[in-house]
């Protein structure tokens, strides 16, 4: 069973910070260069929107598979390691920050998009876009916890 839940918490992990590198370095990039606000900001809330409700589920996997193996260990009488309590640690910051986007700033920008008001639109996708790289760190550093607190451990 641990084998299952270590996969859905690899599926989980790839589809939220893959999903966070694709729009960061390949969509953000190329929807800037090729179109004009009137163009990207709207394929910008609708793409985000999208990937945000993926992301949704990941982190239903992301926590439920956690928490199964965390249950798995302390079950058996075992402790888990250092490196699964910083790993959980920084994902909920990180699940706090997601948060922040989906509740606060994509509902400011598709408000604004409605309104044709590219300024607002403009500015709460910039703020998007920050949050999401520090996202994007606190995942590389997440997945190097998860990988190199293995020789610690």
């Amino acid at each position: 069973m641990t084998e299952l839940w270590l996969f859905l918490h690899f599926v989980a992990v790839v589809t939220w910070i893959g999903g966070m590198v694709f729009a960061h370095f390949c969509l953000r990039p190329a929807a800037l260069a090729t179109l004009q606000p009137p163009q990207r900001l709207p394929l910008m809330a609708a793409a985000l929107g999208r990937f945000f409700a993926l992301v949704g589920a990941s982190l239903v996997l992301l926590w439920g598979s956690g928490l199964a193996m965390f249950a798995g260990i302390t079950g058996s009488g075992g402790k888990p390691p250092l490196s699964w309590n910083l790993m959980a640690a920084i994902a909920a910051v990180m699940t706090l920050v997601f948060l922040w986007i989906v509740l606060r700033l994509h509902p400011r920008m598709r408000s604004a998009v409605a309104a044709c008001g590219w300024p607002n639109a403009a500015a709460a996708l910039d703020a998007i876009r920050r949050l999401v790289v520090l996202n994007l760190a606190l995942g590389f550093l997440t997945i190097a916890v998860a990988t190199l607190g293995r020789l610690a451990n």
